[in-house]
């Protein structure tokens, strides 16, 4: 009767998921073996325009290095961050939790057109640059990778910080201690101790970030413009301009199971590294 139950609450989520995930992902995998965009008949032409064409390809792997290089840049600040509030007061560890979530309560539309007033040629950045001398004139960075990366650290902070907080919080202070009484240094116990113990949280950190960089159309839009190649944008443009939705479909499967298999990958190599 109790296993009944839980199946009984299980169950509308359960149907939730069919409705509005299953269903739509199988409707988006039929749609790519369709010939044309009428959908009367079958065929792999979607899916060899896809595979087949090395400006695709190359799309496909722009977004994966552009997902990786913002995983790298929120880590190396998420870290720091995440240590500061594992040793700082309970008021310093409230500022920062504040400045964690405080991003999640903006639009990311408000925040990415923000950072076009950043890094415009007249924005805070270049204005910044020519006043302390490190440049004679604006730097471009709008429309680069260098400056859709910038924004996306700050956009994407909170999916990594959060999590490695979370896990930095449940370390006990006893084994800290134990390590610095056995001789361990500063260094060798945040290598030794603190990171294998957070490590959870980075690799949920860095999942998220990922998943939410490589898939993010509206910055890769915004702030990359039309010079940089992704391929969210090939999916929007396949399916809004040339109306080719077969090939639309193909795309965006191909950007999920990309997406998947590195988040599987991640979390394969933390499971190998916490066992290590």
């Amino acid at each position: 009767m109790q296993e009944n139950g839980v199946w009984r609450l299980a169950l509308p989520l359960a149907l939730a998921q069919a409705l509005f995930f299953l269903a739509p992902l199988m409707l988006l995998v039929g749609t790519s073996f369709a010939t044309d965009e009428n959908l009367t008949q079958a065929s792999l032409r979607a899916w060899r325009d896809m595979l087949g064409d090395s400006f695709n390809i190359m799309s496909l792997l722009n977004t994966l290095r552009l997902g990786a290089l913002a995983v790298v840049a929120t880590t190396l600040l998420a870290v720091p961050l995440a240590l500061l509030h594992m040793a700082a007061g309970p008021r310093l560890k409230r500022i920062i939790l504040l400045a964690a979530i405080l991003p999640l309560l903006t639009s990311v539309v408000v925040r990415t057109f923000s950072w076009i007033v950043i890094l415009g040629r007249e924005g805070v950045i270049n204005s910044a640059l020519i006043w302390s001398g490190l440049a004679t004139s604006p730097v471009a960075l709008l429309q680069t990778e260098p400056g859709l990366i910038l924004a996306l650290t700050q956009i994407e902070m909170p999916l990594m910080l959060l999590p490695l907080i979370a896990a930095t919080a449940r370390i006990d202070p006893a084994l800290l201690d134990a390590s610095v009484s056995l001789g361990g240094s500063l260094l060798r116990t945040l290598r030794r101790v603190v990171l294998p113990l957070a490590l959870p949280g980075l690799v949920a950190g860095a999942t998220l970030v990922f998943a939410s960089a490589a898939t993010a159309f509206i910055s890769q839009s915004v702030i990359g413009g039309g010079r940089l190649n992704y391929l969210p944008a090939q999916v929007w443009q396949q399916a809004m301009v040339v109306f080719d939705w077969p090939v639309a479909a193909a795309m965006a499967l191909t950007l999920m199971g990309s997406v998947l298999m590195v988040a599987g990958a991640l979390s394969l190599l933390g499971r190998g590294a916490r066992h290590a």
